[in-house]
């Protein structure tokens, strides 16, 4: 099987997880995704850039980070396999986005353009149902971030960062989980030895 195909079928599978598809709408979606191969530290969007693309990852890991003014970076997301990613606000606005997302492995991406996701809006109602529900457990997932960063300890936020990203744990090097969480790569060491020491 050619290989952007199988890649293709991976997104099928994670769509009809929430509604069936007719042969037509699977003819649609794959017709309007594009693939791309991204090497590790590759970038997918530029700040500065309009963010045109939202984004499904088949393989690989994605982070999306923003860089304060003195050069510190701050992960405020990362997306693994069957996970998505994109500006939002640069996305539908198509103004300038102020984050960076980049490959932090070597990963494999589809892509679709916002006039082909509003096509497929317009034309396919159930479509607009399923975006609409992935956007909305996006927007879950950034409020339960913002309200561990206002009341849980860093201890706390790191269970829920291996609750929520399981098998990226042991993926991913300190530098990104502990920017992620908003402390040093030193204080997560001395959590996780901590963690390890009372179990």
């Amino acid at each position: 099987m050619n290989e952007g195909i199988k890649n293709k079928e991976l997104l099928l599978a994670h769509m009809s997880s929430a509604f069936s598809l007719t042969d037509k709408e699977i003819e649609e979606l794959i017709a309007l995704f594009t693939e791309r191969k991204i090497k590790r530290r590759g970038f997918v969007l530029h700040q500065g850039d309009v963010c045109r693309h939202f984004t499904f990852v088949v393989s690989g890991c994605l982070k999306m980070y923003a860089i304060d003014p003195a050069g510190k970076e701050y992960n405020l997301e990362f997306a693994a396999e069957n996970e998505w990613v994109s500006d939002l606000f640069s996305f539908y606005s198509e103004k300038p986005t102020g984050i960076y997302i980049e490959a932090i492995e070597p990963s494999v991406i589809l892509q679709i353009t916002r006039q082909n996701l509003i096509y497929l809006y317009s034309n396919y109602p159930k479509f607009n149902s399923t975006f609409r529900i992935i956007i909305e457990r996006k927007y879950i997932e950034l409020q339960n971030r913002v309200l561990q960063n206002i009341s849980a300890t860093a201890e706390e936020r790191y269970e829920n960062f291996l609750d929520q990203f399981p098998a990226l744990a042991s993926r991913l090097p300190n530098t990104q989980i502990a920017s992620y969480l908003g402390i040093t790569s030193e204080f997560l060491s001395k959590i996780r030895k901590d963690l390890a020491q009372r179990r």
